[in-house]
């Protein structure tokens, strides 16, 4: 099992110091969050059943292509993940470069984790129509696969329509940089099995979990597709007990939260690596 750490619920402040950490002790990623923009009033929440966005409008927000290749030139071995990116509001252009250099610059430690959105207000904002995200997204998910693949391509969508092109350089990844599809939907899980290389579920408990890798197994072998789908979760808790049953369930990364606040994350962090992290990292995930 890979064992990950989440930016997102740490203090900015030590986002460098806490990487360059867990570079040093073999943690296998750290997953950094992303916005546009946050309108000052918005609604709704990516949490089922809640009424309200869960941060603050004014809650501090990074480049994540930026800020991870400041992190990538800091790190030799740890992967940088997007926990998840909005990849429906930029065009597919942007989008492949920046994540291309990123992965260049890293040495093709990028796991681009994306998302179709739910907050309908940051796509006001841009003048973008909310209800057409699902769509957007495919034809960007097509297109940025198509750049980094192929030598020419053309593409003529309801969205992007753009005569042949070129797209150098390559990402060190090839045949490009792997998509982890963000969602709790039937539209992820469709994305997460047929073109995606990994599923992060956003709303789903431990029990959850089995039926719906089942279904991404199932999907894939109906498309001829033989890659396994990585499964990345966040962990309830951090004992070996839950980090074990999550390998048995068929997750292969677990993204943990080893502190309690971020006064003690360094510590945590460190303390994780002494006492747990090569047991965790030996569980192996079993395939549905």
């Amino acid at each position: 099992m890979k064992i990950a750490l989440p930016l997102g619920l740490l203090n900015p402040s030590l986002w460098p110091e806490a990487t360059l950490l867990a570079d040093q002790l073999g943690y296998e990623s750290v997953w950094m969050p992303e916005h546009l923009i946050f309108p000052v009033t918005s609604s709704g929440s990516p949490i089922h059943g809640a009424e309200h966005p869960p941060v603050p409008a004014n809650v501090p927000i990074f480049d994540v292509f930026s800020y991870l290749s400041f992190l990538a030139a800091k790190t030799s071995q740890i992967h940088f993940g997007t926990h998840v990116y909005n990849i429906g509001l930029r065009h597919p252009f942007s989008t492949a470069r920046a994540a291309a250099t990123l992965d260049i610059v890293s040495n093709g430690r990028f796991e681009f984790g994306i998302g179709s959105s739910w907050l309908k207000e940051e796509w006001d904002a841009v003048g973008l129509d909310f209800a057409t995200r699902g769509k957007r997204v495919d034809e960007a998910i097509e297109i940025c696969q198509r750049l980094w693949r192929d030598e020419v391509i053309e593409f003529h969508g309801d969205f992007f329509d753009f005569e042949p092109v070129m797209f150098e350089p390559k990402p060190v990844q090839r045949p490009g940089i792997p998509f982890h599809i963000g969602g709790d939907g039937r539209a992820a899980l469709r994305r997460a099995a047929l073109v995606g290389a990994g599923w992060i579920p956003m709303n789903h408990d431990l029990a959850e979990m089995p039926a719906d890798i089942a279904t991404i197994a199932r999907l894939r072998e109906e498309a001829g597709i033989e890659a396994v789908c990585e499964i990345s979760f966040d962990a309830p808790d951090t004992s070996l007990t839950t980090l074990e049953k999550m390998a048995d369930l068929g997750i292969h990364r677990a993204i943990i939260k080893p502190w309690t606040s971020s006064k003690n994350a360094l510590a945590a962090i460190e303390d994780f690596a002494t006492t747990s992290l090569e047991t965790a990292a030996s569980f192996e995930t079993v395939a549905p």
